[in-house]
């Protein structure tokens, strides 16, 4: 809940002055403003060809009704929305949202043909008693249980351990690697070994261009989920231009 739709305008702005489509050419950029800055941005990016995808924070399970309040996945979808987080660790934290809400959240989205971000992560409490595994297990298979390996396939899936969100405690490329090996095993339990390749996992968590390069070099860690340093267009250009060099270091 950061920048109002002039600021948001500003951010994207300047963010749109200092990336290319040279910049880009090998990672996606997606930014998710609050849902009264999702027009403004729109017109911004489609009318200067701003080359980052435009993405909502949450929705409701519901396409209409009597649910003052809320926002409808058609809503966003009208909107040129493409990407919606869904089960971030705030959601299901301060505003208890359900694995069984975000299962039909996460529905709701695909039924309106956008792009969900299913977002999934153990507290500090569960780390410390070895519980990771079986919380992120229970939480894919109450999300995802029940979906074709098409769809499976063409999730995004965001490891966000709750113990390093907004503390500047990130976890260590090996931990957070170890997180999404054992993700994208669940997705090939639930979907095979296709849905498993093509999956993209992300990590999320107290996220740095200094600590970029070191995660996405990880063979199972596809991409990023930034929180605090993507406020400024700055740091979030580093953290892009990290992210594309790490890529460009490793391609053939």
């Amino acid at each position: 809940m950061h920048h109002d739709h002039m600021a948001a305008l500003h951010l994207v702005r300047d963010l749109g002055l200092r990336i290319s489509a040279a910049d880009v050419a090998r990672v996606e950029v997606a930014v998710h403003p609050p849902f009264s800055d999702l027009r403004s941005v729109q017109v911004l990016v489609e009318g200067d060809d701003v080359p980052i995808a435009l993405g909502a924070q949450h929705c409701s399970d519901q396409d209409e009704g009597a649910l003052t309040g809320e926002v409808s996945p058609g809503m966003l979808a009208r909107l040129g929305v493409r990407y919606v987080l869904v089960g971030h660790s705030e959601r299901r934290r301060l505003f208890a949202m359900t694995d069984e809400v975000v299962a039909s959240t996460l529905r709701a989205v695909l039924r309106h043909s956008m792009t969900p971000i299913c977002c999934v992560g153990e507290t500090e409490d569960e780390r410390d008693l070895g519980h990771t595994e079986r919380r992120l297990r229970e939480q894919v298979q109450a999300a995802l249980g029940g979906l074709d390996a098409a769809t499976l396939g063409s999730l995004v899936i965001a490891y966000e351990p709750l113990w390093a969100i907004g503390t500047g405690r990130a976890a260590t490329p090996v931990d957070a690697e170890d997180a999404c090996v054992f993700l994208r095993q669940l997705i090939a339990e639930l979907g095979g070994p296709e849905a498993a390749a093509s999956v993209r996992i992300q990590y999320g968590g107290s996220v740095s261009a200094e600590n970029a390069p070191d995660l996405v070099s990880e063979p199972d860690i596809d991409g990023l989920l930034v929180g605090g340093a993507s406020l400024e267009a700055g740091p979030f250009r580093d953290i892009i231009g990290a992210v594309d060099g790490c890529y460009r270091s490793l391609a053939p």
